[in-house]
């Protein structure tokens, strides 16, 4: 067997904002300067249709419509860049990166794009990815309960799925 040379030219970097995450940033910016790469860092912005059917029923239905047009509001301002939410969080992972890049957790470490989207994270980030034509995707690994065992995290469905390495960082303990 052949050991081939490994080239990496961009990684993807997810965080859901979590310390695990931020330590996973570290490990992110390291490769990246090790593989000369692009870093892009991801953000994914949950959201829950699946639970819709369950909360109908919990509600009048005038409620309901009343919190379904707001939801349906929201959406279109998420997708038209006038979230608040939205910037904030941007606004947050550009400052970050702009942190990292002068050195403020350490080494220093710059990212060439910050991207937040909304949705299913596994997705997101497995779609981001191919998109982006990424080496290599880093994420921070937490937490063992049995509900997460059961339901599986974002983290090992990403490395079930993806077809590229991904460098799963559990948080320094």
């Amino acid at each position: 067997m052949e050991i081939k040379n490994i080239d990496v030219k961009t990684i993807l970097y997810t965080t859901d904002l979590s310390d695990t995450a931020l330590h996973a940033f570290s490990y992110a910016a390291s490769l990246a300067t090790v593989y000369n790469a692009r870093l892009i860092i991801l953000h994914v912005i949950e959201d829950y249709p699946a639970i819709e059917p369950s909360l109908k029923n919990l509600l009048r239905q005038d409620q309901w419509k009343d919190i379904k047009e707001k939801y349906i509001r929201d959406t279109r301002e998420t997708l038209s860049g006038k979230s608040r939410d939205n910037r904030i969080v941007r606004e947050a992972l550009t400052q970050f990166s702009e942190n990292a890049k002068d050195g403020q957790y350490g080494e220093p470490a710059a990212s060439d794009e910050v991207i937040v989207l909304f949705g299913s994270p596994v997705e997101k980030i497995i779609e981001t990815a191919k998109e982006k034509n990424c080496g290599l995707i880093v994420m921070g690994a937490h937490g063992h309960g049995l509900l997460q065992n059961l339901l599986g995290t974002t983290t090992h469905k990403v490395l079930s799925e993806s077809k590229i390495p991904v460098v799963a960082v559990p948080i320094d303990q």
